[in-house]
């Protein structure tokens, strides 16, 4: 099983920076995607950005040039530098953990983290 833990969350004023770090451990399947989504109060949950174990990367289209999302060479942990942080980037964070069987197959796994709060004040 894996499991999920994040750090990096806190407050934080308008062009600021944030780092979230996300830690992968237990069973990882090589063919994997990790990501961060967020959701804002009263608001659905979205998708912020991804990175495939091929090093593929997919963001949303608000944090594009902002964010960047990167792993480590042993692809157990992600990143999300945000910088330029604005208000409408206040959220709760989530990591994302999807492994699969094969390339278009459906996950046979799915796991999340607990969440950070991120909060953008002006």
């Amino acid at each position: 099983q894996v499991q999920l833990v994040e750090s990096g969350g806190g407050l934080v004023q308008v062009g600021e920076s944030l780092r979230l770090s996300c830690a992968a451990s237990g069973s990882i399947f090589s063919i994997n995607t990790m990501g961060w989504y967020r959701q804002a109060p009263g608001k659905q949950r979205e998708l912020v950005a991804t990175i495939a174990s091929s090093g593929k990367t997919n963001y949303l289209d608000p944090v594009k040039g902002r964010f960047t999302i990167s792993r480590d060479s042993a692809g157990n942990i992600i990143y999300l530098q945000m910088n330029s942080l604005k208000p409408e980037d206040t959220a709760v964070y989530y990591c994302n953990f999807r492994s699969f069987r094969f390339p278009g197959s459906l996950p046979t796994s799915d796991v999340w983290g607990q969440g950070t709060q991120v909060t953008v004040s002006s």
